[in-house]
């Protein structure tokens, strides 16, 4: 695996370990507070960005558009802002970035979905 195949299997590894690091550290101090920032970072980081890594790896010839790379940068873009974005809001401190991590998460969606009808055979 290479490229942005690569690229997007190690955002959801790394997301993955901070999941469970963060999931760890929920269960020890019993305080689940922000779970649905853990349960995000889990979805959209792990399961999400492998799902992408695998689609990729499978149809390399997709991998190569630009549409690809603006996907990838919609996606890494919103789960770095929405998962603090929910703890932000939980806290009540703002909900600014929980939004605006919304929004690129789903436009990444969006050129994703192109990106696969595209790219049909």
């Amino acid at each position: 695996m290479r490229g942005l195949s690569l690229g997007f299997l190690l955002v959801g590894v790394l997301s993955a370990l901070i999941g469970m690091a963060w999931g760890i550290q929920m269960s020890a101090s019993a305080d689940h507070g922000l779970s649905p920032a853990h349960a995000h970072l889990n979805l959209l980081g792990w399961v999400s960005m492998a799902i992408f890594a695998f689609y990729y790896h499978l149809v390399p010839e997709a991998a190569g558009g630009v549409l690809a790379k603006v996907h990838f940068a919609l996606a890494v873009a919103g789960l770095v802002l929405i998962v603090p974005g929910i703890v932000m809001a939980i806290r009540e401190t703002s909900e600014l970035f929980a939004k605006l991590g919304s929004v690129l998460t789903i436009l990444s969606m969006l050129v994703f979905a192109v990106v696969v009808v595209t790219n049909r055979k």
